[in-house]
């Protein structure tokens, strides 16, 4: 029996509701160990709180299948929605083409029409000359050869007499293939104009047809959004409480590091180390950075894709349905970075890349994430779309990390 998508919620957030409840109690027994043992030295102060944030990290792990779940679902409504809008897009400008041809058939049919009428008013002139020939003819009679001949006193007269009869019956045939000749014109105009209407009817049912599926094409990606957003909130809310811990003792941690390197003491054991020169990227242009000899291949792999990329317009959705896309948005840039080093098998929203990975700063590659937004930094520089019309290079960070969670692949 089909599982409604109420149902479906229902049960997402009875399967979130004993993480949650775990995440709260393992977070109330974190604040009652931190109360009652306080750090003798910076140090020690660093341990207990990178051992705090090891546990709110693994309380984490009663989320991810769900999550994982959740992911592939949105990130598949991702790809649907962005490729019913391109299709929209599409629509739109097939509609834009074909009413043209409708205006240019309907000026055609007006001008026809016009020159109809001008036919018309030069038969009704031909005619009226070509009756009074007729009634002309008809009192006074045709001119005979022989007649012509007897009545002339002289050949001089005969011959003049003749020029003028050839005349009278040169205007009678002229008159009346003018007649004709109108007569076809007026037909013919009235089949192109036929033709025309018919061309017209045709366009017009064919725009009727094509509106009716673009508003289709909206009204199903309108609905495929709201889920969207429905899910992302649901998975949001119960990744909120983890999120705001782990953000503070991030702080907490980045604190004592700054105070311990203050006093001239090594760096706290976890601590990336920092790039030499020969294993940091080179900012070139927007379009591309230099690959460090000194980086390990997956990571130079994240930087050859990355450069592929960059500069392409920005696209919602982009990347999400497919890896290959003519844009990106901010995850799908980043995920297509990561897919390039053998990071990620599939592209993942920016919620899921902040549960991606490991958590913390890497040392070769760091993903900042959070419900909004994405950007990447990647041996030493910044991978973003903020800052440009898509997915461009900087030399430093665009965006702000205050707000963000970092991921970093295992390893790196």
């Amino acid at each position: 029996m089909p599982v409604s998508p109420s149902t479906d919620r229902a049960a997402t957030r009875k399967r979130l509701l004993p993480a949650a409840t775990l995440v709260l109690a393992i977070l109330g027994a974190i604040g009652a160990a931190a109360a009652g043992a306080p750090a003798e030295t910076l140090q020690e102060r660093f341990d207990q709180t990178q051992g705090k944030l090891d546990q709110v990290r693994q309380s984490q792990s009663s989320l991810t299948a769900t999550i994982a779940e959740q992911n592939a679902a949105i990130d598949s409504m991702l790809g649907e929605v962005s490729r019913l809008r391109q299709e929209q897009a599409a629509i739109e400008a097939e509609l834009t083409a074909k009413q043209a041809e409708l205006d240019r058939a309907t000026a055609k049919l007006e001008a026809d029409r016009r020159r109809l009428a001008r036919t018309r008013a030069r038969l009704q002139r031909a005619l009226s000359v070509l009756r009074d020939r007729l009634v002309a003819i008809y009192q006074t009679g045709s001119p005979d050869l022989l007649d012509l001949v007897l009545e002339s006193e002289s050949w001089s007269e005969m011959s003049a007499r003749a020029d003028y009869l050839n005349q009278i019956r040169e205007y009678d045939n002229s008159v009346a293939s003018r007649v004709k000749e109108l007569r076809d014109q007026a037909r013919a105009a009235v089949k192109r104009m036929t033709a025309v209407r018919l061309q017209i009817k045709q366009a017009r049912d064919e725009i009727a047809v094509k509106e009716q599926e673009a508003a289709e094409a909206r009204a199903s990606a309108e609905a495929r959004f709201g889920e969207l957003k429905a899910a992302q909130a649901e998975r949001r809310q119960a990744l909120e409480s983890l999120e705001s811990r782990e953000q503070a003792l991030n702080t907490n941690l980045s604190s004592i590091s700054e105070q311990i390197a203050s006093t001239g003491a090594p760096a706290p054991s976890g601590t990336p180390a920092p790039l030499t020169p020969g294993e940091s990227a080179d900012y070139i242009s927007e379009s591309q950075a230099s690959i460090p000899a000194g980086a390990p291949p997956a990571v130079q792999a994240a930087i050859e894709a990355a450069n592929s990329i960059a500069t392409t317009p920005y696209i919602w959705g982009g990347g999400h349905g497919s890896f290959e896309s003519s844009g990106y948005d901010c995850s799908g840039a980043v995920s297509f970075a990561l897919h390039g080093g053998g990071f990620l098998e599939s592209p993942l929203d920016s919620t899921g890349l902040s549960t991606w990975g490991e958590p913390g700063a890497g040392r070769w590659i760091t993903v900042y994430a959070n419900a909004g937004h994405a950007w990447a930094i990647i041996a030493g520089l910044a991978f973003d779309t903020s800052g440009g019309a898509g997915p461009r290079w900087h030399p430093s960070p665009v965006s702000s990390t205050e707000g963000f969670i970092a991921r970093h692949p295992p390893g790196y």
